[in-house]
C-alpha cells in the first residue's frame, strides 16, 4: 500500500453545505502530495456521513450517532488516519491553491516542530486577514490576538516564522507528536482545546509554526453562530478552565480571579446593558459550571495518551 502524506480530517455537525464546498475546492486544486480526506458526522440530525460517501467515493467518512465535540469529533478521526501528517481543518474552509505541500515541509524542517497553521484569510473578504499567527498570551488575563487580524493582505505577514498558537481552523501536526503528547483534551467540548493542545506542545519542548505560502479561507462560525448563547457559555466556561489547566501558584489565583470578578463581572454587566438576557445567563451558567465540572486535571500533571496507537 502506497504511503500517505497527510491526512485531512474534517468535522462536519449539520454542515452538508459546508463540508461539500470544501471537499469541491480540494478537487479543484489537485495538490503535489498524497493524502486522504477524512469527514467525521459529528452526530448530525441526518446521517450526512451516508450522503457524503455516496456523493464523493474516493473520501472516507465515520459516523458518530453522538456529538462528540470538535475535540472529540478530530480525534475519532485521528484514530482512523493513516497519514504521516494530520491536517485538522474546519469544514467551513475553502482550498484555494496547491499549496498543501508547504506546510508539511514546514514540519519537515526540525524533529522539534510539532505543528503548523497557514495563513489563513476571510471567505467573505477575501483580502482580509484572519490569522497570520498569535501573540503572546497574558499571564494574568489570557488575552492575545491574532496577528494580522483584519488587515487588507499586502504581502506584510509573509514570512514563515514559529507562533505562539495555532489556529482550529486549520493546523497540521506531526503524527509521532500526538503519540507523544496525547489527543486533544475532550473536556472542552467546544473552544480553547486547540489552545491547550497548544500548551503541552509547548511544554514539552516542540515548537508551532506558521506558514503563509499556504492560505485557506474561512467563513467563520457556521455552526454556532457569531454571538450565540452556546458561543459564550463554552468561551466563559473553557476559558476558566484553560486557566485551571494551564496555569499554577500565584499566577492560577491571579488569573482565575481575573477571569470572575474582572472580566466575567463587565461581560455581564455589558450583555444586561444591552438587553442580551440569554448571553447574561450563558455566563454566569458557564463560570457554575467550570465549579461543577469534574475530572478538570491540569494538563501539566499527565502526558501521553493510550488511545492513539
Amino acid at each position: 500500500m502506497k504511503s500517505i502524506d497527510i491526512s485531512i480530517i474534517t468535522v462536519n455537525y449539520n454542515g452538508l453545505l459546508e463540508t461539500c464546498e470544501l471537499i469541491e475546492s480540494l478537487k479543484k486544486h489537485p495538490q503535489k502530495c498524497s493524502y486522504e480526506f477524512i469527514v467525521v458526522d459529528n452526530g448530525s440530525l441526518q446521517n450526512e456521513a451516508e450522503v457524503l460517501q455516496k456523493r464523493y467515493p474516493n473520501i472516507r467518512t465515520i459516523r458518530s450517532e453522538k456529538n462528540l465535540g470538535f475535540s472529540g469529533g478530530n480525534n475519532l478521526g485521528i484514530q482512523v488516519a493513516v497519514g504521516k501528517y494530520l491536517f485538522l481543518l474546519n469544514n467551513d474552509t475553502i482550498i484555494s491553491d496547491d499549496s498543501l505541500v508547504h506546510l508539511y515541509e514546514t514540519l519537515d524542517q526540525s524533529p522539534r516542530i510539532a505543528a503548523v497553521s497557514p495563513k489563513i484569510k476571510f471567505a467573505t473578504s477575501p483580502r482580509n486577514i484572519q490569522f497570520a499567527g498569535f501573540t503572546t498570551l497574558s499571564k494574568y488575563t489570557l488575552r492575545n490576538h491574532a496577528i494580522g487580524f483584519n488587515e487588507t493582505d499586502h504581502g506584510q505577514y509573509n514570512i514563515p516564522q514559529p507562533t505562539n498558537f495555532l489556529h482550529g481552523a486549520a493546523m497540521m501536526i506531526k503524527r509521532e507528536v500526538i503519540k507523544d503528547i496525547g489527543l486533544m483534551p475532550e473536556i472542552y467540548f467546544l473552544y480553547y482545546e486547540e489552545m491547550d493542545w497548544c500548551s503541552s506542545m509547548i511544554r514539552h519542548g516542540y515548537q508551532l509554526w506558521y506558514n503563509p505560502y499556504c492560505t485557506i479561507y474561512h467563513k467563520e462560525s457556521c455552526s454556532t453562530g457569531k454571538s450565540s448563547s452556546l458561543k459564550t457559555y463554552y468561551l466563559t466556561r473553557n476559558r476558566l478552565l484553560y486557566t485551571w489547566r494551564n496555569r499554577k501558584g500565584a499566577s492560577l489565583i491571579i488569573a482565575l480571579l481575573y477571569q470572575l470578578f474582572i472580566a466575567n463581572s463587565k461581560n455581564i454587566i455589558v450583555t444586561l446593558f444591552r438587553a442580551k438576557i440569554s448571553q447574561t445567563k450563558a455566563i454566569l451558567k458557564g463560570c457554575i459550571d467550570f465549579f461543577l465540572l469534574k475530572h478538570k486535571r491540569k494538563r501539566y500533571e499527565f502526558t501521553g495518551n493510550t488511545l492513539f496507537n
